[in-house]
């Protein structure tokens, strides 16, 4: 059964825990990952662009010339697509790009991330995370005992207001909830730190 070592703030071994052989240490399934990673990213995509077709620019309304008799092509307005300051023909208007994916693949999808990070050696589980000064370089000096480096998610089951304010000017780190990060959030990040509560409720959130 493969296990995942716990390390305290100081980055020595504290225990281990052991993770279900079934979903762990096994072959990584990359298709269920890009499903949930390519729905996530599309329901984050704002889509406002917008561009005005003819019957909307300001202007036109006069024919530019006669129909006939004068040699040129017929032309029925200035704010053709055709013209200088026309409208756009087929532009992007305002759209949702939003889907959802059934739940089953979601959570497999987390299920694999958290493999793959596993499989990776990017997966640290540190019993208890929390800094009561609320300083930012005492929450450095755990990620350097830690030997993180890099794009980093910490996963954390309920985070204090002090360990929020200690981690919020560290560049490249990112804090979330057990009960809220996915799939996208975990493999846009090179480590995910997480504590030993956080990685129960995750695991209870893949069964």
């Amino acid at each position: 059964m493969p296990e995942l070592n716990v390390v305290d703030i100081k980055g020595q071994k504290a225990a281990t825990i052991e993770l279900p052989k079934e979903k762990f240490g096994v072959h990584v399934q990359d298709a269920v990952i890009h499903q949930a990673v390519v729905m996530y990213n599309a329901n984050n995509r704002q889509g406002t662009v917008s561009t005005k077709t003819r019957s909307e620019v300001s202007g036109g309304g006069k024919k530019p010339w006669a129909q006939k008799g004068t040699g040129r092509a017929r032309q029925g307005s200035t704010r053709s697509p055709l013209w200088k300051k026309g409208g756009i023909c087929f532009g992007p208007k305002p759209r949702d790009f939003g889907y959802s994916v059934p739940k089953k693949i979601r959570v497999a999808a987390l299920r694999e991330s958290l493999n793959a990070k596993f499989l990776g050696n990017s997966l640290v589980c540190v019993d208890q995370l929390e800094v009561i000064s609320g300083k930012t370089k005492e929450f450095v000096a755990i990620l350097k005992n830690l030997n993180v480096q890099g794009r980093t998610l910490a996963v954390l089951d309920g985070t204090n207001e002090k360990t929020l304010l200690a981690s919020r000017n560290i560049a490249r780190l990112t804090l979330a909830r057990a009960l809220d990060v996915n799939a996208a959030d975990i493999m846009n990040n090179k480590n995910v730190l997480v504590t030993k509560e956080a990685l129960n409720t995750l695991l209870k959130r893949i069964q």
